[in-house]
């Protein structure tokens, strides 16, 4: 009886390295299929990178321009220059909701 009982759970320890191998193997075989792919998109990130290299320099100049244009808009509606500010949050009970507003119209067009 002992002996039946010593082949089986030697039998149980078998399967259970096999089933525990078959699975490294499985995920071994997935890990290199992930790297592969990481493999081409670093190769793309890279070549994309050196693609967009020359643009660098320009978007600086052309930031300073639009900094200029800002500026010289600001200037024209008066508003004043700076960060833009948070939006005010109101504490305790909601207060009566506002009017509605009245749609915006254009200049009047005269027609002769």
């Amino acid at each position: 009886m002992k002996t039946a009982l010593i082949i089986a759970t030697l039998v149980e320890l078998v399967l259970l390295v096999v089933v525990l191998a078959v699975y490294l193997v499985v995920i071994a075989t997935t890990l290199r299929k992930v790297s592969t792919t990481l493999g081409l998109v670093t190769f793309g990130v890279r070549a994309i990178e050196k693609q967009t290299e020359p643009i660098g320099p320009v978007l600086t100049e052309i930031n300073g321009a639009l900094e200029q244009v800002a500026g010289a808009l600001e200037s024209v509606a008066g508003v004043k220059s700076g960060p833009p500010s948070q939006p005010e949050v109101k504490s305790g009970p909601p207060s009566q909701p506002e009017a509605p507003m009245e749609p915006m119209t254009g200049p009047e067009v005269r027609t002769p």
